[in-house]
């Protein structure tokens, strides 16, 4: 049964798995892949609140209603545009540094001397 319970369960495994990805990895590729699975556990915290806690609005008569902006989805939209821009510099510096360096070891990254 698919309650918000469920929902922010899988978030929090998926953001764990991403956490972990980033903390336990030394690919630079394996490390942008786990932070764009943080990202998506986001995702599915904005999505799984929007759907279960919608909002209300006040309409004319002074009753409550359901609000019908759907702001958790408009986050959601901003996160994956965030998320495109850090994996296409993120991608960019991966590649650069794997030209110079013909590693993507982020060990030998840290020092950063040329």
């Amino acid at each position: 049964m698919l309650t918000l319970q469920n929902c922010l369960l899988l978030s929090a495994l998926v953001f764990a798995t991403g956490v972990f990805g980033v903390i336990a990895r030394r690919n630079a590729l394996i490390v942008l892949m786990s932070v764009e699975l943080m990202l998506n556990a986001v995702n599915i915290a904005f999505v799984a609140f929007a759907r279960f806690y919608p909002g209300t609005s006040q309409s004319v008569a002074g009753h409550l209603e359901p609000a019908k902006a759907p702001a958790g989805h408009i986050f959601v939209l901003l996160t994956m545009a965030v998320a495109a821009a850090e994996a296409a510099v993120g991608l960019a510096i991966v590649l650069a540094w794997f030209r110079n360096r013909k590693t993507t070891d982020t060990e030998e990254m840290r020092n950063l001397r040329w």
